[in-house]
């Protein structure tokens, strides 16, 4: 019998603040048309069921997201799903024929409430940070903006 991946927890599922950044830190989502095109992709593969989104933000050159992998589904796949399905879509309907991520992803696993809500606030203020935005509710393409239908943050990790 293979060894589950080490991700992988059939009795609680965990919860990941994952980072993930264009090839070579091109500014590729500064196009409205691109960053919709993603959005598209990563909430079409959420309302499939194979992962949650609890935050993100999608910045010019790297993405921020608080995701919690379906119970059947590793990080790594996940991962795949998100970075792949968004570069297969790019080059059909944008016809973008280039390298779109860096390699790789740097994920943390969220430990409790309190860690949770400290990602939720890094989320949310990276765009104020960049100068992109006066308050992470003004900048479209961050969880914050209304409108986005969000995953509940898992019971576990209810903030403090």
């Amino acid at each position: 019998m293979a060894k589950p991946p080490h991700d992988y927890s059939p009795a609680r599922t965990n919860t990941y603040f994952v980072t993930a950044k264009t090839w070579q830190g091109v500014p590729l989502f500064q196009s409205s048309r691109v960053a919709d095109l993603f959005l598209r992709t990563l909430f079409a593969y959420r309302d499939q069921g194979k992962f949650h989104v609890h935050e993100f933000v999608l910045m010019p050159d790297h993405l921020h997201i608080l995701l919690t992998p379906g119970p059947h589904t590793t990080l790594e796949r996940v991962l795949q799903l998100i970075k792949g399905g968004f570069s297969h879509r790019a080059g059909k309907e944008l016809e973008l024929r280039r390298e779109i991520w860096q390699r790789g992803y740097v994920d943390h696993r969220i430990r409790d409430g309190q860690d949770y809500a400290y990602h939720r606030v890094y989320v949310h203020q990276n765009p104020v940070r960049a100068n992109l935005a006066a308050a992470a509710q003004n900048y479209p393409y961050c969880s914050a903006f209304p409108g986005f239908q969000l995953d509940p943050a898992p019971q576990r990790l209810k903030p403090v």
